[in-house]
């Protein structure tokens, strides 16, 4: 089941300097398209997840626009062509 993830620009650069990354495998949860992203881009894997695989509490997920928090958090369904956008948190003022 393909899948896009949309990287922000901090993370551009351990991706290769690519703002999107086309996933092309099988997952039906948010934790399963994680584990494939960091098949081939470990790096930004990390970033996102920690090391006991939670995602850190800085970074937001959003399916289709929707937070992966509201949706069931890593369990959350995702369909056949989502567009899985990380968003790290921004704080300053």
């Amino acid at each position: 089941m393909p899948f896009v993830f949309v990287i922000p620009g901090p993370l551009r650069e351990i991706a290769g300097g690519r703002g999107e990354i086309r996933v092309d495998g099988s997952a039906v949860s948010v934790s399963e398209a994680l584990a494939l992203l960091g098949d081939d881009y470990p790096k930004v894997h990390d970033r996102i997840v920690t090391e006991l695989g939670e995602v850190r509490p800085h970074i937001n997920i959003f399916i289709d626009g929707d937070s992966f928090r509201d949706l069931g958090g890593l369990d959350a369904s995702i369909r056949n062509g989502a567009e899985i956008i990380i968003l790290p948190a921004v704080s300053g003022g």
